[in-house]
């Protein structure tokens, strides 16, 4: 009679737990769905980025980049060779050769010899021009134009065609990019501003979460709220008030207005009031019982800081330095007032700006800068991620 009570009562529970499971399973299933639709939007611009950069810049013009692997039609102008290499035959002068400017793997569709009429004719078909001369090409490109009077000029007659190009991938908007003048100091600049402007507020902010958490302030209610305030302060809004009195001040002391110094200083303003936020959350949630075994034994605050809260808050550090890094390193609008846009002060986002204005914005630079400029952000991202989530979520519970 027990065992079948018992059996009876297991078959409950499994039934009650079938039910709360399929309860749940749409709900689930829904937040599995926003999940997945989340990545694919923000995984799809990058993708499309990410294959861009490779593509050949004609192709990238006329097509997108989900149409990469597939064959495209392109408008092209060709040449003939030049006059020199004309010949007489039957009263004619005919130049024949085959189109350079044509890709191997490419084909001709439709061509012209008037910009104006550039499909007017379909390959192998004989094309009248002016004064009595023609025109035929065929597929793979080779042509032959006649006329009864010589061919004149330095240069070979153009040919106007559309051509099934295949796709074609290289690293040659990478080479364009990495081989352009003056990229490689404006790496060296983003690096000069980057560290010390992501190490500067680390130390400081730590310092200032240590004392609001554990040590006995008057007014640190206030400080906190003061904190948290200022997070919410535009950076657009005080970047002008804070140049002014930083060149008030380089001034009385006679320090030069634009230096790694105001560049780094800024940054640590605008970083602080995040850094101390995160870093006090962490430090606030640490045992009690540690910091006061630690009294006990006679450590005071500074070495109490150094030798225990420092090592404990490795992950918030690592999740702010990844922030920070980001931060700077992408950032254009401070490194430009305080920094300026000298040829060897210009950090990597504005030499890449540069470089985009001086090509009137082709996409292929575009899509090569971003992946470039990304890189370095990138490898400290991966390398310190492991870190994020446990410094961003610490101190949230207790």
């Amino acid at each position: 009679m027990a065992n079948n009570q018992t059996k009876n009562s297991s078959l409950s529970s499994r039934l009650l737990f079938s039910l709360n499971h399929l309860r749940r399973s749409p709900l689930m299933l829904l937040v599995h769905l926003s999940v997945l639709l989340l990545v694919i939007l923000w995984t799809l611009p990058t993708a499309g980025l990410l294959i861009s950069s490779f593509r050949d810049k004609d192709q990238l013009a006329v097509s997108g980049w989900w149409t990469s692997l597939s064959s495209s039609e392109q408008n092209l102008i060709g040449r003939t060779k030049g006059p020199d290499h004309q010949s007489l035959i039957d009263g004619k002068y005919v130049l024949s050769g085959k189109i350079e400017e044509l890709s191997e793997g490419d084909a001709v569709l439709r061509f012209g010899w008037l910009s104006t009429e550039p499909e007017a004719y379909q390959v192998n078909t004989l094309a009248e021009m002016k004064a009595g001369g023609s025109l035929t090409v065929s597929e793979d490109g080779q042509y032959t134009m006649t006329s009864i009077k010589p061919f004149t000029g330095s240069r070979g007659k153009r040919i106007f065609y559309t051509a099934l190009s295949s796709p074609k991938f290289s690293l040659n908007n990478y080479k364009e990019v990495l081989n352009s003048e003056g990229i490689g100091q404006s790496f060296i600049n983003s690096l000069t501003v980057t560290i010390p402007a992501t190490i500067i507020p680390i130390l400081i902010a730590a310092f200032a979460a240590y004392a609001l958490s554990w040590m006995r302030l008057p007014g640190r209610g206030v400080l906190i709220a003061v904190v948290v305030g200022l997070l919410v302060v535009p950076l657009q809004m005080s970047l002008i008030p804070l140049l002014q009195m930083y060149n008030s001040i380089g001034t009385f002391f006679g320090v030069p207005s634009k230096t790694y110094l105001g560049v780094w200083l800024a940054h640590t303003g605008f970083g602080l009031p995040l850094a101390i936020y995160l870093l006090r959350n962490y430090i606030s949630s640490l045992p009690k019982e540690i910091i006061e075994s630690a009294r006990v034994d006679g450590a005071n605050d500074f070495e109490i800081f150094v030798r225990i809260v420092l090592p404990l808050s490795f992950p918030a550090l690592a999740s702010f330095a990844i922030f920070q890094f980001l931060w700077v390193w992408n950032d254009l609008l401070v490194a430009t007032v305080f920094l300026g846009n000298g040829e060897n002060e210009l950090v990597l986002t504005g030499r890449l700006r540069e470089l985009l204005g001086s090509r009137g914005g082709n996409w292929e630079i575009l899509t090569a800068s971003a992946f470039v400029s990304i890189a370095v952000p990138l490898t400290v991202f991966w390398t310190l991620q492991r870190y994020l989530v446990r410094g961003l979520l610490s101190g949230s519970v207790k």
